[in-house]
């Protein structure tokens, strides 16, 4: 251990003794424990609630589809038997997809109506896993039709009620005219998001087909691959091989916006409390300045008995990173310790106070996921330690300056 850094720790341990020079260093690493805390607490929720909403919407839609150039699909029979043959397909599901009115006795409503083959669908999707009234029960020709609970509440239906859904269909001559079938309710989901639960209706493959006039075509087929992260990849191949004519889409294109708005908040957040770390850093400029100012006569010593500046210079930087790898060690530990317990913290503050942060009736999520990464973990100590050293650079080499002779000339 050099005689630099052993005169830096008894310089730390004699701060303790002197009251304000005591209590700023105090300050200093009280801000960076809590800006690094706080720092890795925050990124890890965010990581969390990331995740969360993303299996979430994963849950709801296929991991591609496969559809032609007109969004419709003749002999899917067939093309579906090709598809499965594919060695990282694991299911395929046909569907029809269009809007159409919704109307009941007390309302109406623009919806999403999506006709499937319950066996199939479920294979490709977990939307219908919650059903929350009722079940799935939509059978060939039996009229049936299953809603989001946020699409009950709106339309003012329950189990065994019936609507009649309104679809623009072309004539013999070409033109548009309305066409209403009525179904009764069969069951009612939670997706947990409510952009299906307010908007999406279910029915049958084939009544979607008469619905909309397709006349046994279907809108695509959608796909489960054996790697959701390599999507993109498999159903880029397929298509290479299924011909020109199609076309495939898989999640990361159909969420791309949704996916970016989550990165973008995350960075955001991230730039904003690293600037929380910089002032608590550049707090150690401010404590250290004054270590000097209180250091000068002991700096006029070791100069006098052969201490060169760059030694004096070496003192005080090796006890600015001493405060900041304290505080940053400190900061990590606690930040770690409370990204893995903030639900357990969050839950006890919702009963002393009596009040719940995010409802249940009101948010997508009511809790507070979290997921600790180690590249971020890592990334905050290095940005923190990086920002440490330059804030003790400056009073360490101002130490280095000191004028011995104006110093023992006011001893």
């Amino acid at each position: 251990m050099s005689v630099e850094f052993h005169i830096s720790n008894q310089y730390l341990r004699s701060n303790r003794k002197k009251g304000f020079v005591s209590f700023i260093s105090g300050v200093s690493m009280v801000g960076l424990i809590l800006a690094v805390m706080s720092l890795i607490t925050v990124l890890s929720v965010m990581n969390g609630f990331h995740e969360e909403l993303t299996n979430r919407v994963l849950n709801t839609i296929s991991h591609s589809y496969i559809t032609e150039s007109d969004d419709t699909l003749e002999n899917w029979q067939e093309l579906r038997k090709k598809i499965n043959s594919q060695d990282r397909i694991v299911a395929s599901s046909p569907y029809v997809e269009d809007f159409a009115l919704m109307t009941s006795r007390k309302a109406s409503q623009g919806v999403s109506v999506r006709g499937i083959m319950v066996d199939l669908e479920t294979t490709t999707s977990s939307l219908l896993d919650d059903i929350k009234y009722g079940e799935i029960s939509l059978n060939e020709n039996s009229s049936t039709i299953l809603i989001g609970v946020g699409l009950a509440t709106l339309m003012g239906t329950g189990i065994g009620d019936t609507l009649t859904l309104i679809a623009p269909t072309r004539n013999s001559i070409g033109l548009l005219t309305p066409k209403s079938q009525t179904y009764t309710v069969g069951g009612i989901f939670n997706a947990g998001l409510n952009e299906y639960n307010n908007s999406l209706a279910f029915i049958h493959l084939y009544d979607a087909q008469d619905l909309f006039s397709l006349e046994g075509q279907v809108s695509g087929i959608r796909l489960k691959v054996d790697d959701l992260f390599d999507a993109n990849k498999i159903t880029n191949n397929l298509v290479k091989q299924l011909g020109n004519n199609y076309y495939g889409v898989d999640w990361m294109q159909q969420k791309s916006r949704f996916i970016r708005a989550l990165n973008l908040e995350k960075q955001m957040i991230a730039i904003i409390l690293s600037l929380i770390i910089a002032v608590a850093a550049f707090n150690i400029v401010s404590m250290m300045v004054m270590v000097v100012t209180d250091k000068k006569s002991d700096i006029a010593i070791l100069r006098t008995i052969g201490m060169t500046p760059k030694r004096i210079v070496r003192i005080f930087f090796y006890q600015g990173l001493s405060i900041g790898f304290i505080g940053i060690t400190v900061g990590t530990i606690l930040g770690i310790i409370l990204a893995l317990n903030i639900e357990s913290v969050i839950s006890g503050i919702e009963s002393l106070i009596g009040f719940q942060f995010f409802p249940k009736d009101v948010f997508y999520i009511n809790r507070f996921p979290s997921k600790i990464l180690m590249s971020d973990v890592i990334s905050i100590m290095l940005g923190a330690f990086v920002l440490v050293i330059i804030a003790a650079i400056y009073p360490a080499r101002r130490a280095g300056k000191v004028n011995i002779s104006e110093v023992l000339r006011h001893e």
